[in-house]
């Protein structure tokens, strides 16, 4: 078994990590996406084949996957812009503590 360096594992979701997640997570959906259409679809007197069903599910499973990648990488942004913040404010307070400057 490969041991992660401590780095890499303190680091955060990598973009490869954060695709993985979205496509594996959207993925999982998309079977069950088909069975809800072939199930709803008839409630509504909107016919399908199941190749139809498959090509609206595979439109909706590349937006879902787009705008999930998004969201997370928006998170992970987010959380590195948080993580300068504090570190500035201990350098701040650092340095005031230094010069005497409370």
């Amino acid at each position: 078994m490969t041991r992660t360096p401590s780095s890499q594992r303190c680091a955060g979701q990598t973009r490869t990590g954060s695709l993985a997640e979205a496509v594996a997570n959207v993925l999982a959906g998309f079977g069950m996406a088909i069975v809800v259409q072939r199930l709803v679809y008839p409630l509504f007197g909107i016919v399908t084949t199941l190749t139809q069903d498959g090509a609206i599910a595979l439109i909706f499973t590349a937006a879902s996957i787009a705008r999930s990648y998004g969201i997370r990488r928006l998170f992970v942004m987010l959380e590195h812009q948080r993580e300068r913040e504090r570190r500035e404010c201990a350098r701040q307070l650092e340095q005031r503590l230094a010069t005497g400057r409370l």
